[in-house]
């Protein structure tokens, strides 16, 4: 009898599979090597920038926060000074106001006379008076009452005006100081977000490269930042440039803060402008205003007492104090202290 066994399945030979194994095997192993972090050794890649790339982005948003605070401190400078208007216009109102009530309390007391004078027609009341002289004594005072009190309503249509005209100066102070605290807030906000991300940069330094950092921003272009600074400025200009610059020296190791100015802390303007208040000279209260607020005088003829504004916006300002030397309030986490004249650009040297 025939066989009817079913046909047996032929295994794959031995080298094919082998193969397979051997090509899967390869394919996870480069999977792994991909997923594997690379040895210390390694190329650290572009996740981590360097400290150089960190600390121009450092430096880039200290002076934007400069920039911005400057700008916060003219506002504040004049928010202040609008203060005392709206303040004084207030005041005015409210004297207008009184002059006014008084004027009104005045004229109400002389109408009232004229009508109990006025209730009977005064023919009849001289026909029947037993005293006509007295009564025409009587008509002739309430003639000067009525010339008084046309006087006195005039002068009460003239308060009235002035005292609308006083409200409407005073309203309107009071709608550009709201302006300008909105825009002190808005100042105050950029300021903050960008010491915020300065901040957030710093801590991705190690120790040692803030130390490095430290010593390169103290270290500048060279004590004459690029210009000869002159020999005979060892010795002040004036009395009061004198007194000034001792008082920034008295002021080294007080903490910086943005929109201060002394005496407990101080950002660069609000130094130079409290040291001078010192030596009973006012200047201006931003570092911009500043270069204008005196004669300009070469870098190689400054003096102690003499302002220099750095940078092409002015952003900047220290007190130079001889010897190639200034003191200034640098940036938020550094105190007042001294640095090297040359430490950025000069834009400009100032003589209050």
């Amino acid at each position: 009898m025939a066989s009817h066994r079913s046909p047996r399945r032929t295994s794959p030979p031995a080298q094919s599979w082998t193969a397979r194994v051997t090509v899967l095997s390869a394919a996870a192993a480069g999977a792994a090597a991909a997923l594997t972090p690379a040895p210390a050794g390694a190329d650290p890649g572009a996740d981590k920038p360097s400290a150089k790339s960190v600390n121009a982005r450092i430096d880039g948003l200290y002076e934007q926060a400069e920039v911005a605070t400057e700008k916060y401190n003219g506002v504040a400078e004049r928010a202040g000074k609008l203060r005392e208007q709206v303040s004084d216009a207030q005041d005015a109102v409210a004297r207008g106001q009184s002059k006014v009530n008084r004027l009104r309390d005045t004229l109400g007391g002389l109408a009232g006379a004229q009508y109990r004078s006025g209730g009977i027609d005064p023919a009849l009341t001289l026909m029947l008076t037993s005293d006509p002289e007295g009564y025409l004594d009587k008509a002739a005072t309430l003639d000067r009452i009525g010339s008084r009190q046309m006087l006195k309503l005039r002068q009460l249509q003239t308060a009235q005006r002035n005292l609308q005209q006083q409200r409407t100066e005073a309203a309107g102070k009071v709608e550009q100081l709201d302006g300008l605290q909105d825009a002190l807030s808005r100042q105050k906000k950029s300021v903050r977000k960008k010491l915020s991300a300065a901040k957030r940069l710093l801590g991705r330094l190690t120790a040692q490269e803030r130390a490095e950092r430290e010593r390169a921003s103290r270290g500048g272009r060279g004590a004459d930042g690029g210009s000869k600074v002159g020999s005979g400025g060892a010795k002040a200009s004036s009395g009061r440039a004198a007194a000034a610059a001792a008082a920034a020296r008295s002021a080294v190791g007080r903490p910086y803060a943005w929109g201060a100015a002394g005496p407990g802390a101080f950002d660069c303007s609000g130094l130079t402008q409290w040291a001078y208040a010192q030596a009973g000279t006012s200047i201006p209260r931003t570092s911009q205003a500043q270069r204008s607020a005196g004669r300009q005088v070469p870098l190689g003829e400054a003096r102690p007492g003499d302002l220099i504004v750095y940078r092409d916006d002015a952003s900047h300002v220290a007190m130079y104090m001889g010897n190639g030397q200034v003191v200034h309030a640098p940036h938020p986490g550094a105190p007042v202290r001294y640095d090297p004249v040359g430490m950025m650009p000069i834009s400009s040297v100032t003589r209050p």
